[in-house]
């Protein structure tokens, strides 16, 4: 059997994320999930980056527009927070770029828009 990658690190943050959910429930913007996932990092001492830029590149040349992922998350894991009806496709499209771009390995896709809290590990 394989072990989860980052398995520690991955259960300390769903955690969070499942305290958020349970203290502010569903219904509010992405933006004050975030924020509420931040206040959690600091009191923690959880080292995150939130909204760390990272360059593109296209022929040796640096593109206008960064991606800009929610969270990095000891400095090896995304953390990409929702707030929809569900997890769809396109939000795993998003979160396999974001490990594309910045060369990490794991993501964790946080949807905080449906009754209970769902999450999806991405794994490139």
């Amino acid at each position: 059997m394989t072990d989860l990658l980052f398995k520690k690190e991955s259960y300390q943050i769903i955690g969070i994320c499942m305290e958020v959910h349970r203290t502010l429930g569903m219904g509010l913007k992405e933006v004050n999930y975030k924020d509420a996932i931040e206040i959690d990092f600091v009191a923690q001492g959880i080292l995150y980056d939130r909204e760390q830029k990272f360059s593109v590149r296209y022929k040796e040349q640096v593109l206008r527009n960064p991606y800009i992922p929610d969270f990095v998350v000891f400095d090896s894991i995304i953390v990409e927070v929702k707030a929809t009806p569900c997890i769809i496709d396109e939000h795993v499209a998003q979160t396999l770029s974001y490990l594309a771009v910045t060369g990490m390995k794991l993501g964790l896709l946080v949807n905080f828009g449906e009754r209970s809290l769902k999450w999806k590990r991405v794994v490139k």
